[in-house]
């Protein structure tokens, strides 16, 4: 496949895997509605065009990681109402199954192919290429993809039919988000309990209580510091919305899960959106009666 790609939504996810892939040779145009990161993506070398028709027109083989179900929608139907030849987008968002159901069909309706490719991993991972890509959809396509892949993640998975890399990122960001509270929880408890944050992080790391969320967040939690963030609290709120209703449809209990929600919405309610989501840690610290 020719190594060139357009990237459609240069946020953190977006912004890290078209720097890695620039690093990497390839060809890459951006496309981004907020002209900060355009411009920070442009300084590296990245050209930066107006919209996803204009990526399609340049680039054969498209990503997308965006932050909203109407940006996809807006995406699927710019490239397929642009008369192109058969493009691929490898969509890696996440969004419910039915928003990246409906972006496959308006573009499959245009002779174009839709991959359903969201990643396992927070943007710190994505800047040093340790993604994991869940790539759902057609074999064929995302056989010529390989290349791409290998550009910005460590492992790809083809998990067949087109929605069950949704279905499987879903699963993976349950876990994270109980992990990511777990952490919380475990580091205001040591804190209380008299010992030294740094020092409890060190020793759970190289032990059997560990998680990978763990050992990212807990060093935000030992310093009070939320930021820079790798996931916003902002936009986990989606992701946490996604999942709920996801398992209502199955109608699947979640009682750990059911648990994070309110702690999230406490979150956001003490001013932490656009901090990372280790800030539940801030909140559980004054729950517990810890100085701020």
């Amino acid at each position: 496949m020719e190594r060139t790609v357009g990237i459609i939504g240069l946020g953190i996810m977006g912004g890290a895997i078209a720097r890695n892939l620039h690093a990497e040779g390839w060809r890459v145009f951006g496309v981004d509605p907020d002209p900060s990161r355009c411009a920070a993506l442009a300084a590296d070398g990245l050209r930066i065009l107006a919209d996803a028709a204009a990526a399609a027109r340049e680039a054969p083989l498209l990503l997308s990681s965006l932050p909203a179900a109407s940006a996809l929608r807006a995406t699927a139907e710019a490239v397929a109402g642009a008369g192109l030849p058969p493009r691929i987008l490898v969509e890696t968002s996440t969004f419910a199954l039915e928003d990246k159901q409906e972006a496959e069909a308006v573009l499959r309706a245009a002779g174009h192919v839709m991959l359903d490719c969201p990643l396992s991993g927070t943007g710190a991972q994505a800047a040093r290429r340790d993604l994991v890509v869940y790539a759902s959809g057609d074999s064929e396509a995302i056989g010529r993809c390989a290349p791409l892949f290998a550009g910005f993640a460590r492992a790809t998975h083809d998990l067949g039919a087109f929605g069950n890399g949704t279905r499987m990122k879903l699963v993976a960001n349950l876990l994270v988000a109980i992990h990511n509270l777990a952490a919380a929880e475990a580091m205001v408890l040591a804190e209380k309990a008299g010992l030294d944050p740094e020092r409890v992080f060190e020793l759970v790391r190289s032990g059997a209580g560990t998680s990978r969320v763990f050992e990212l967040r807990a060093p935000m939690m030992a310093a009070r510091r939320y930021a820079p963030p790798t996931m916003r609290n902002a936009l986990w709120s989606k992701d946490l919305a996604v999942i709920g209703g996801f398992a209502a449809a199955l109608d699947c209990p979640l009682p750990l899960f059911s648990a994070v929600l309110p702690l999230h919405a406490a979150t956001l309610a003490e001013g932490h959106g656009e901090e990372d989501t280790a800030a539940v840690h801030a909140v559980l610290s004054r729950l517990a009666g810890l100085p701020r």
